[in-house]
C-alpha cells in the first residue's frame, strides 16, 4: 500500500515551532526594508537631478556597490565561517548605517563614491550572513518555509517604503532626499537590536576548532556544488540581472512604455508576490526542489514572451499592459525560486562551511548583475530586442535543464526538498 500524503503543516504551525530568535528576526524583516525602499527608486534622481552629477557619473557611481560587493563576498564567507553569522550580520548592518548617513551629505563625488564603497561591503556580507543564520538557527524542515516567508516581508517593506517614497521625496526640496537615507539608516537598528538579544549564536562555532581548515576551493569541489553554482548563475542572469536592467530598457525604448507605466509594472510584481508567497509555499512543501526550480524557469520563460510580445505593438496601450502583465507573471516565477534554491545551498553545507556555501552562492546573484546590463545594452542599441528575448528564453531552458537533469541526480531526498514525504513513509 502507498504511504498516505503528508499533511502539510499551515502558516500557525510554522509559527508556533519556529525557534524563538526565528520569530525575531522575522519580526523586523518588514520595517529594515521599508528603509529599502524609501531609496533604491530614487538613487539615480538623487545623485544626478538633485546632487547635480551628470548622468553617465550617476551611472558609474551606482556600479561601485555591486561591484565592492562581489569583491569581498569571498572574504566575508571566510569571516563569517571563523566568527560567526551573527558578529558579521551586525557588522554588515552598521556598515551600511554609516553608509547611508555619508550619502545624506554626500555633496561632491568623491564622498558619494565612498559611501557607495560602504554601501557594496555592507551589501556584500550582509546576503551570505542572514543566509548563513538561517542555516544555523533554523531547523532543516522549516527552511524552505523561512526563505519564503522572509522574501514575503522583504517584498512588503520594500512596496511600503517605495509608496511612502513616491509621495514624499520631491527634488526641489534636498532635504526630502536626506530623510529618506537617515530613516533608512534608522531601519537597520530594530535588525541589529534583535541581533544582540539572540545569544546563543553569539560566539564562532566550536566546530571551527574540530575541522581541518577547508577553502573555496575544496568546498567547489564537493558533489552537486559546480553545477548548483552555474544554475545560480544563470537563473540570476535571466532573471534579477535582467529585470533590474535590460527589461527596463526593452520596455522603455523598444515596447515605447512610459514611466509610470514601469513604476506599475514593478508594483504588480511586489503585490504579486505578497500576495501568492505564502499560498506557494503551502503548495511546494514536500516536492521536489529541482522539479520547482523547472517550473519558475518556465514561469520566467512566460513572461520574457509577454515582453517580447510587447515590443511587437511598441506605444500601445496593449503594450504597457504586457510590461505590466511580464512583471506580475515573473513574480510569480520569484515565489517558487526564493524558498528553494537558498534551502537547497544550506541543506547541502555543513555547519563548519555554511557561510563559504552562502558566500559562493551570493556571488553567482552578483556576478550577473554587472555583467548582464551591457549584454543587455549592447543588443537592444545595435536593434537586436528579439535576439534578446530569444537569449533569455534559452537562458530559461538551460535553467530547467541544470535543475532536473543535472543537480536533481546529485542531491539526497532531503536536500532535494523531500524530507516530509520521507517521514511520512517511515512513519506508515
Amino acid at each position: 500500500m502507498s504511504a498516505p500524503s503528508p499533511t502539510k503543516p499551515s502558516l500557525a504551525d510554522f509559527w508556533r515551532d519556529l525557534p524563538s530568535a526565528g520569530q525575531r528576526l522575522l519580526s523586523v524583516i518588514a520595517i529594515q526594508f521599508i528603509g529599502t525602499g524609501l531609496i533604491i527608486p530614487f538613487a539615480v534622481v538623487y545623485l544626478h537631478r538633485v546632487r547635480g552629477f551628470e548622468l553617465g557619473t550617476s551611472g558609474l557611481l551606482l556600479g561601485i556597490p555591486p561591484l565592492v560587493g562581489f569583491l569581498v563576498v569571498g572574504p566575508g564567507g571566510a569571516l563569517i565561517d571563523r566568527l560567526g553569522a551573527r558578529a558579521i550580520l551586525m557588522a554588515s548592518l552598521a556598515i551600511a548605517m554609516v553608509a547611508d548617513v555619508l550619502l545624506a551629505g554626500a555633496s561632491t563625488i568623491p564622498l558619494a563614491a565612498g559611501a557607495l564603497v560602504l554601501n557594496g561591503v555592507g551589501q556584500g556580507l550582509s546576503w551570505p550572513a542572514a543566509n548563513t543564520l538561517v542555516g544555523v538557527l533554523i531547523p532543516e524542515d522549516q527552511r524552505q518555509r523561512y526563505f519564503g516567508v522572509n522574501f514575503t516581508l522583504l517584498n512588503l517593506g520594500i512596496g511600503i517604503g517605495g509608496l511612502i517614497g513616491g509621495v514624499f521625496v520631491d527634488v526641489d526640496h534636498l532635504w526630502t532626499f536626506q530623510a529618506i537615507y537617515l530613516v533608512d539608516a534608522f531601519c537597520m537598528l530594530p535588525p541589529i537590536a534583535v541581533l544582540l538579544s539572540i545569544r546563543h549564536v553569539a560566539r564562532p562555532p566550536r566546530h571551527h576548532h574540530e575541522h581541518p581548515a577547508v577553502g573555496y576551493l575544496e568546498v567547489i569541489r564537493r558533489p552537486a556544488v559546480p553545477t548548483l553554482l552555474i544554475l545560480g548563475f544563470m537563473s540570476a542572469f535571466v532573471g534579477y540581472g535582467q529585470l533590474n536592467s535590460g527589461m527596463t530598457a526593452f520596455a522603455s525604448t523598444v515596447a515605447d512604455v512610459s514611466t509610470h507605466t514601469l513604476g506599475l509594472a514593478f508594483a504588480a510584481n511586489t503585490a504579486v508576490i505578497v500576495v501568492l508567497q505564502l499560498l506557494v509555499l503551502q503548495r511546494i512543501e514536500g516536492r521536489r526542489r529541482t522539479r520547482i526550480v523547472g517550473v519558475f524557469a518556465a514561469v520566467w520563460a512566460v513572461s520574457w514572451l509577454a515582453l517580447g510580445a510587447a515590443g511587437l505593438i511598441p506605444g500601445t496601450v496593449s503594450a504597457s499592459v504586457l510590461v505590466c502583465l511580464m512583471c506580475a507573471i515573473f513574480g510569480v516565477g520569484e515565489t517558487l525560486m526564493q524558498p528553494t534554491l537558498p534551502a537547497i545551498v544550506n541543506d547541502l553545507a555543513d555547519d563548519h562551511v555554511r557561510g563559504r556555501f552562502n558566500a559562493l552562492s551570493s556571488a553567482t546573484y552578483q556576478l550577473p548583475s554587472m555583467i548582464a546590463p551591457p549584454i543587455a545594452g549592447g543588443l537592444i542599441d545595435a536593434g537586436l530586442g528579439w535576439a534578446y528575448i530569444a537569449l533569455l528564453l534559452v537562458g530559461c531552458a538551460l535553467v530547467a535543464w541544470l535543475a532536473i537533469v543535472r543537480l536533481e541526480p546529485q542531491l539526497s531526498p532531503n536536500v532535494n526538498g523531500l524530507r516530509i514525504a520521507a517521514e511520512a513513509v517511515e512513519k506508515s
